[in-house]
């Protein structure tokens, strides 16, 4: 069913690649699309790019067809934290005003929010939790549980901002179950897709959820510096715009007409000139991945790869978050009874690419990998961990 071949995906001749939570590898086409734009701009410039004045329509379509929404609704960004500082910065606040977040949120999903507190607008963090019941003696970031959420919504509650999936834990938000509570309390619904977009499944109007910014260079395997935005019609039209040039006016190209005449789809947010090597790079890696299969087909063979690196990998040795499949994710995260670092420094000597975050080592691997490759991955860490 998956293209898994090394012509598709070049790292698979260098590396076994297990960090797709971090800086993934690119994928083939994105990488042949990225060069074909930079070459017709070292060949001529203006003359060379007739060819790709119809890009940004397509990119907007296939990210539409992603996330099963309309292509008005996509913006192309340059990573999720410039996506969630157009919204935090926009966005009609009061003093007095609350926005609900994780303690452990990344950056990108916590420093636009503390960015609001000049606004008098009040960041209410959720602590960490244990949504296993039986990681109490873990200090590593865990989770967050719905029950604490719903104790501190309150009528100045306009906004709950989180991960889809948290980048240490793996732990995976039910956003089906979020997004019903937000939409009874009219709160806005602002989703970190980083970690899910591209492994897991994510169609926001589904789910009630009014705004997903993603970094593309994770589980996309996108360019490195690409990002991408979706905002809901009415969602959109409350955020003001901070940042202003000529592609998002409606005029285009006729730059002595300075009208203040915005467009009032995604486009809004495209404010100038986009890095077009990455826009080219992603519509063809949607074209040829990510609208090729479906993303549950792509989530269920993430998740039997894990299982069968679970199989061989040592008990003893290991303690992994196993959490319930509606809050599981590409993230496989793992306790060593050694040092962390060490061994993931030790691994990569055979190959191995691993990332730690906390006390946790990352198992992400992606689709393209074989059953081969989990199997020898899990004995190489048995193996490297027995030499502590």
């Amino acid at each position: 069913m998956f293209d898994k071949s090394e012509s598709a995906f070049p790292a698979k001749k260098n590396s076994l690649f297990l960090a797709h939570c971090s800086i993934s590898p690119m994928q083939q086409q994105a990488k042949e699309a990225a060069q074909g734009f930079l070459e017709a701009m070292a060949d001529g410039g203006i003359s060379g790019l007739p060819p790709y004045f119809n890009l940004l329509p397509r990119f907007h379509k296939k990210c539409g067809q992603l996330f099963k929404t309309d292509s008005e609704n996509i913006s192309c960004t340059h990573n999720t934290a410039e996506g969630m500082c157009l919204i935090a910065n926009g966005y009609p606040f009061e003093p007095g005003d609350e926005i609900i977040s994780y303690v452990y949120e990344f950056p990108s999903n916590h420093y636009p929010w503390r960015l609001q507190e000049k606004r008098g607008v009040k960041l209410v963090l959720l602590s960490d939790s244990d949504p296993l019941r039986d990681f109490s003696d873990v200090t590593s970031p865990r989770g967050w549980s719905m029950e604490e959420l719903e104790r501190k919504v309150n009528s100045k509650t306009r906004m709950i901002a989180l991960s889809h999936v948290q980048f240490t834990s793996g732990y995976t938000a039910d956003l089906t179950q979020l997004g019903d509570f937000c939409k009874e309390r009219k709160i806005d619904l602002v989703i970190d897709g980083a970690q899910s977009v591209g492994c897991l499944p994510l169609y926001p109007e589904e789910c009630n959820v009014s705004a997903v910014a993603v970094s593309t260079w994770k589980w996309l395997m996108g360019p490195f510096g690409a990002g991408l935005l979706y905002t809901s019609p009415d969602f959109r039209e409350k955020i003001e715009m901070t940042m202003a040039g000529p592609s998002c006016m409606q005029q285009g190209l006729d730059y002595l007409d300075h009208r203040w005449n915005p467009h009032t789809d995604g486009r809004k947010f495209e404010y100038s000139t986009l890095a077009w090597e990455h826009v080219a790079a992603l519509t063809s890696l949607l074209e040829a991945v990510f609208l090729r299969y479906s993303m549950e087909g792509i989530r269920d063979e993430v998740f039997r790869l894990q299982d069968i690196f679970m199989k061989y990998l040592d008990p003893e040795l290991f303690r992994p978050l196993l959490f319930p499949d509606k809050h599981r994710s590409g993230i496989l995260a793992l306790l060593p009874n050694c040092g962390g670092q060490g061994l993931v420094d030790r691994v990569a000597k055979h190959g191995l690419v691993a990332t730690i975050r906390s006390d946790y080592i990352r198992i992400a691997p992606h689709f393209y990998l074989s059953d081969d490759d989990m199997k020898m991955a899990a004995e190489c860490f048995n193996m490297e961990a027995v030499k502590r």
